[in-house]
């Protein structure tokens, strides 16, 4: 059995000695006073006594002797005046006297019991200390592994419901909260032990108000807690999302987070945004990976619609070039084999870029030859296709073509221009004819109606079907090519073949942008007679 302390008097010289006696026999600050305090108490005649620490801004009793005469808690002024109450170190010293009154304590004993609480606040604030720092490289340990096990994870679904369910258990929260950025809303990706606000404005006072854990805010978001701790989502794209938990449990029930909370909720949250933008990161790069694949399976789709040779007619001299501005686009042309030595070409430009006009091109694909499979080339033909065009397309897109039908056995060419740039016929004496509009561009207007022109061909006459893209190129000086370079162009190359013809088009209108984006699609159709 342990030794009963001795029983030390502040009457006596001894008393010094006795208490450094019993400091070294006890060997423990909270044992000492606790000594101390029934040694006073039976010198005066207490009932009890009680040592109180002032802990946040109330008395809470640390030591008591004598029984639970004395209350848990008091109020820090309560002593204010009264002789039975002796202030020490940290709070105060608190007899409980049978007939009232000053317990009379000698100096040396206030002094001896001050010198040990004193002793006792700094062990029991070093203890803390202590405390603080291993529950400090518990809470990094912990931290270190939830952010590992966040990090792990790039789907933003898994990845909501990990930082949802970690940051309740990190705080031993009972329940939580976990909104991601919508727009100018923060809307709910999951919760934890109860029902929370779908939304939160982004840019609303009920925020900041949250942040700052106001009433009736939180009530708002998380009907039914008690309290309340958010903490916001923030990455270099800004504010993300916030996390919210409520009602930390310990052993008395639920009660408020701390300071220590908010901290690690905190440094929680860092990793969490991190992880979050990993994911965007990733799900967007996922995203362009999709589209890319669907842009280079439309681009392959658009490329088999296009001819993939050029077809002999005899006497004549054909070739044919495209260039779209990104993976698929708005331009087409193809050529048609027709029976009697009559072949049908044309070249087509739908409004816009992209994929909403590739989709257009194909539509015209599609509907010119099933026309052609009912009726002849001509006007009432071009109605139909406007008529289909017009009702299968939005109102603010049209599609401008040129079409010619040449009959090789008489060299004449009928030809109908439906808003299209005008064809150029260099004729082998220089001259340049333009072949203009004989039309609305197709989907432009319902009912829009079509008249064919018929010219003749020449030997060495050469006819260029072309794009806008060729001549609206723009050089950095903001100048356009022009249908006067492309003119110039043919007649340099009136002697050439036309594959060494279209290369030179090519190169003139890549060196003319001088590196420039390439602002429109470009497409070319060349048809010479021999001579």
């Amino acid at each position: 059995m342990m030794t009963q302390p001795p029983v030390i008097s502040s009457a006596r010289p001894e008393f010094w000695s006795e208490f450094i006696e019993l400091t070294q026999t006890l060997g423990s600050e909270r044992l000492l006073v606790e000594t101390l305090l029934k040694s006073l108490s039976q010198q005066v005649g207490a009932l009890g006594a009680a040592l109180y620490f002032d802990v946040g801004g109330i008395l809470e009793r640390q030591i008591s002797v004598g029984g639970d005469l004395l209350p848990v808690r008091l109020d820090p002024s309560s002593g204010v005046g009264d002789p039975q109450v002796l202030r020490v170190p940290g709070g105060i010293v608190r007899f409980r006297m049978q007939t009232g009154g000053d317990p009379g304590l000698q100096p040396a004993a206030v002094a001896t019991l001050a010198t040990a609480t004193r002793a006792l606040l700094l062990s029991e604030r070093i203890k803390r200390q202590r405390f603080e720092v291993n529950y400090r490289g518990v809470e990094l340990e912990a931290l270190f592994d939830v952010g590992l096990a966040i990090a792990s994870t790039l789907n933003l679904e898994k990845l909501s419901e990990e930082v949802l369910l970690r940051a309740v258990s990190l705080l031993d929260a009972r329940r939580g909260a976990l909104y991601l950025i919508d727009g100018e809303e923060f809307t709910l990706r999951g919760t934890s032990g109860g029902s929370a606000c779908e939304r939160v404005a982004a840019g609303g006072p009920d925020v900041e108000a949250l942040l700052r854990m106001e009433t009736p805010v939180e009530q708002q978001v998380m009907p039914g807690a008690q309290y309340l701790l958010a903490i916001p989502i923030d990455t270099e794209r800004g504010r993300q999302g916030l996390l919210v938990v409520a009602d930390k449990e310990s052993r008395q029930g639920v009660g408020p987070f701390g300071e220590g909370d908010r901290r690690t909720l905190g440094l929680f949250a860092n990793q969490a945004a991190i992880a979050i933008q990993n994911a965007y990161l990733h799900r967007e790069a996922l995203e362009k990976q999709r589209l890319e694949r669907e842009a280079e399976l439309a681009a392959d789709i658009q490329r088999q619609l296009l001819p993939a040779a050029v077809p002999f007619i005899d006497g004549y001299e054909l070739a044919g070039w495209n260039r779209p501005a990104r993976h698929v686009g708005g331009d087409y042309y193809n050529f048609i084999e027709l029976p009697d030595q009559r072949l049908s070409f044309l070249v087509a430009d739908v409004t816009g870029k992209g994929m909403p006009a590739a989709l257009m091109v194909s539509t015209l694909h599609s509907a010119l030859h099933l026309l052609m499979d009912r009726q002849p080339l001509d006007a009432e033909l071009m109605q139909g296709l406007n008529n289909h065009i017009w009702g299968s397309s939005a109102s603010n897109k049209f599609i401008t073509l040129f079409l010619g039908v040449l009959d090789a056995a008489s060299n004449k060419l009928r030809y109908v221009s439906a808003g299209h740039n005008p064809a150029l016929l260099l004729r082998a004496g220089g001259d340049v004819q333009q072949l203009g509009a004989a039309g609305m561009p197709l989907g432009l207007f319902e009912e829009s109606r079509y008249a064919f022109g018929t010219v003749e061909l020449d030997p060495g006459d050469l006819l260029c079907t072309y794009s806008d893209g060729i001549t609206e190129c723009e050089s950095p000086l903001q100048q356009e090519f022009g249908v006067e370079g492309l003119t110039d162009l043919l007649r340099s190359g009136a002697d050439r073949p036309l594959p060494a013809v279209v290369r030179a088009i090519d190169d003139a209108v890549l060196e003319f942008a001088a590196g420039a984006d390439q602002g429109d699609d470009q497409t070319l159709v060349l048809l010479r007679r021999q001579t």
